[in-house]
């Protein structure tokens, strides 16, 4: 038998090795049991992206929001989890398994119309819009001696050049395919790809590797910022006529909307650039109750600082803004808050079956 001093060190150990779960226990039991809340426990899943991006951090941001502030009141949060981006999350929403997620604009407007690169499926009819976010801003960068008239018309001067358009099967591979297209450019017979995520286009860039490169992303991004760096000079943000805009927008109306990069937002831009961006979204299922949605958006819009100190990207993010760029007609819930901020919605937006 152990001596009664080795008994009690060990019990005592036993128990600084229990308390931090006792503490946790202590921490969230009350929060699951308690009883004033609206309703049961509901914890929705929020896809994202890949860690390395915008969409994971902005997530997990707003999920620490709901968390924080929603749940203890109305037992309501989101957790947001990683993919692969826009395309795995509606294959997540369509199965059911994530009621909310990030996509990019024209990953919404494919799947609301039923095409896209998953073609097979039938246009998501169950899809809905909550808010848009910030803006993708496109960041078309091309060595200095290919510019002549500094538009993207100057994206002919690359024919046969090494372009990075993106990971691939990446939401940025897909918009980049469409703005291309869009623009007359047959994009196999006149790039040779390379696919690489927006560090790996830096570095080639930077190594004379690539001669071209489309970043879309909210401003600053720091991929652009470095290979402006390192090219000192040799490297050109080109801009986008008002005929260009409108052929990129044919299929799709009013997804991608002029952008100013005002001077100095990168190494060596000494003008101020007009490029486009489109709207990255929140996007929820419709049978997400109304009551949910409802409470998600004012938990957002009450606390927007909050994922303005989080992220730079979020900056861009007003009330006023909440409808730019949607392509898919809004949950009840966000119709509910909207109108009940004095918001004006336009038909388009309106879900199937709703009135004015």
């Amino acid at each position: 038998m152990a001596p009664a001093g080795l008994q009690r060190r060990s019990f005592r150990g036993l128990l600084a090795a229990l308390l931090p779960l006792v503490l946790l226990i202590l921490l969230f039991w009350p929060e699951r049991q308690d009883p004033d809340r609206d309703g049961e426990r509901q914890v929705y899943l929020l896809a994202t992206a890949t860690t390395g991006g915008t969409f994971y951090p902005v997530g997990v941001a707003l999920a620490t929001l709901t968390r924080q502030v929603l749940e203890p009141e109305h037992g309501i949060a989101l957790a947001a989890i990683s993919s692969a981006g826009s395309e795995e999350n509606l294959r997540l929403m369509r199965s059911g398994e994530a009621p909310f997620a990030i996509l990019q604009g024209l990953y919404g407007a494919r799947a609301w119309a039923g095409e896209g690169r998953s073609t097979d499926e039938l246009p998501f009819a169950e899809l809905r819009s909550v808010t848009a976010l910030w803006p993708n801003v496109e960041h078309f960068l091309v060595r200095e001696r290919f510019v002549s008239g500094g538009t993207l018309s100057d994206l002919s001067a690359l024919s046969g050049r090494r372009f990075s358009i993106g990971a691939r099967f990446s939401g940025t591979e897909g918009s980049n395919r469409h703005i291309l297209q869009a623009l007359g450019l047959d994009p196999e017979r006149d790039f040779s790809f390379v696919h690489q995520g927006y560090g790996a286009s830096a570095d080639a860039f930077q190594n004379q590797l690539i001669d071209g490169m489309n970043t879309p992303a909210g401003v600053p991004v720091g991929a652009v910022t470095r290979a402006m760096a390192a090219a000192r000079g040799d490297a050109v943000l080109l801009a986008v006529s008002e005929d260009q805009l409108a052929a990129i927008n044919a299929r799709y109306p009013d997804l991608w909307r002029f952008f100013d990069l005002p001077a100095n937002s990168y190494p060596h831009q000494a003008e101020r650039i007009r490029t486009i961006a489109q709207s990255n979204l929140l996007a929820v299922t419709a049978d997400v109750p109304d009551e949910h949605v409802y409470r998600v958006l004012e938990t957002l819009y009450d606390h927007l600082g909050y994922l303005h100190a989080f992220h730079a990207a979020t900056r861009a993010m007003t009330l006023q803004g909440a409808l730019d760029g949607l392509p898919v007609p809004l949950h009840p819930g966000a119709v509910r808050f909207y109108r009940a901020r004095g918001m004006e919605i336009p038909d388009r937006l309106l879900p199937p079956g709703t009135g004015p």
